[in-house]
């Protein structure tokens, strides 16, 4: 499956990610995700998490911004560097670094979303 970030719905949902709409950005790749065969199903699935993690910080809750960034780094780790047309590398780097703030606790830190970026 290829997947172009120019048009559609990917590109919708890259432009809503970058607005700050995650709730928005989610629900535009989930259209895609639906009909994804594997393996794109997973990197969708991940894409999607990361998208909805924020959403979560809207909402102050720093366990759901972790348990979301995790199962990504989870779906998104057995991927090569550049998958469905994204820089997996520059992704998975950001989440990682999300997550170490996370775990260093103490109050809820206003986390800039990993970068979703397409090649």
């Amino acid at each position: 499956m290829t997947f172009d970030w120019t048009q559609g719905a990917l590109a919708e949902g890259l432009r809503c990610y970058a607005a700050g709409e995650f709730f928005a950005a989610h629900e535009a790749w989930e259209s895609v995700w639906l009909a994804a065969p594997e393996p794109e199903k997973t990197f969708l699935q991940g894409v999607i998490q990361v998208a909805a993690a924020f959403e979560h910080q809207r909402r102050n809750n720093s366990l759901g911004i972790a348990r979301l960034l995790s199962a990504a780094l989870r779906r998104l780790d057995p991927l090569p560097p550049a998958f469905g047309g994204l820089d997996l590398d520059l992704l998975r780097d950001d989440i990682r670094e999300r997550l170490q703030v996370l775990a260093a606790g103490g109050p809820i830190p206003q986390l800039v979303p990993p970068r979703i970026r397409p090649l």
